[in-house]
């Protein structure tokens, strides 16, 4: 019956079940991020040292610990709520950057050919021959950890995704005689790109970024896990997710709290990639 009903709603052209209840859950994670200060009950960095280590639903003092408390007594759901503006800042901005200037190296390798192409292209190469988790651990560490080194890390880690894409897109698009007579007519390089280029692989793009924020919101959880990403007090679940390991056999939530919120998110923003890529890709009409 589930598959029936799937079927029907991909030929009616509504989007499966699956999705909307991911949109729903990257929607209610989003709206609690934005409104953090309005949504959680306490501040993240309060200390209770009487509350210290208490399961979830504990009362202490008027103060009740929905999703428990941590080593120095913090209220785990604000620190969660507090966390997830971190996730997706990181992951929004690194996506951002990258995005933009994969693209722009990507149109001009594709558009200009000969040296330019062959420098840019090879400079891919090497970038994506080193892994992207190694080198963004190798540059914060030797920028130091923040939240601003951790955004521009990467930025620089993962532009050549976009620019992989957006050069295959251009050399289909420049052989176009669309293309070729707006040339001939006398239309310069920035606006053939701009307005002809662009628009045409800009589809592509869009499902690459969806496909890599979830990567970036790993990444970050990853960096703050190892101590190099966003510092204490601030609240992040990859630090967490580095605190709670240390209780997990008599605090548990302080570990599964975190990584339950970074499942829910990756698992939301790859199933609406998925979807992204099936409705962008003529193949699969």
């Amino acid at each position: 019956m589930i598959a029936a009903l799937a079927k029907a709603n991909r030929l009616a052209g509504k989007p499966p079940l699956t999705v909307v209840f991911s949109v729903l859950i990257l929607m209610i994670i989003v709206l609690a991020a934005i409104f953090a200060p309005l949504v959680a009950p306490y501040d993240p960095n309060v200390q209770n040292l009487l509350g210290r280590l208490k399961s979830p639903g504990t009362l202490i003092r008027a103060t009740h610990f929905l999703f428990g408390s941590d080593e120095l007594g913090r209220d785990t759901l604000s620190r969660l709520i507090y966390g997830a503006r971190v996730s997706l800042l990181v992951a929004f901005a690194s996506v951002v950057l990258s995005g933009i200037a994969g693209c722009i190296f990507g149109m001009l390798a594709a558009f200009y050919r000969g040296w330019v192409e062959t420098v840019i292209m090879r400079l891919v190469d090497i970038v994506l021959s080193v892994p992207a988790i190694l080198l963004a651990i190798i540059t914060v560490a030797t920028l130091g950890p923040g939240l601003q080194n951790v955004i521009l890390v990467l930025a620089l880690t993962r532009w050549p995704r976009y620019a992989r894409v957006a050069y295959a897109q251009t050399l289909i698009i420049t052989n176009m005689s669309y293309l070729r007579l707006s040339r001939a007519m006398g239309a310069g390089w920035l606006r053939v790109l701009r307005y002809h280029v662009l628009p045409n692989i800009a589809g592509a793009l869009v499902v690459v970024a969806t496909l890599e924020f979830g990567l970036m919101v790993l990444f970050e959880a990853g960096l703050s896990f190892l101590g190099l990403g966003v510092q204490p007090p601030t609240a992040s679940w990859g630090a967490m997710l580095s605190v709670g390991r240390n209780y997990v056999a008599n605090a548990w939530w302080l570990s599964v709290m975190p990584g339950l919120a970074l499942f829910l998110l990756v698992l939301s923003v790859n199933v609406l990639g998925d979807f992204l890529r099936d409705r962008l890709d003529p193949r699969s009409a």
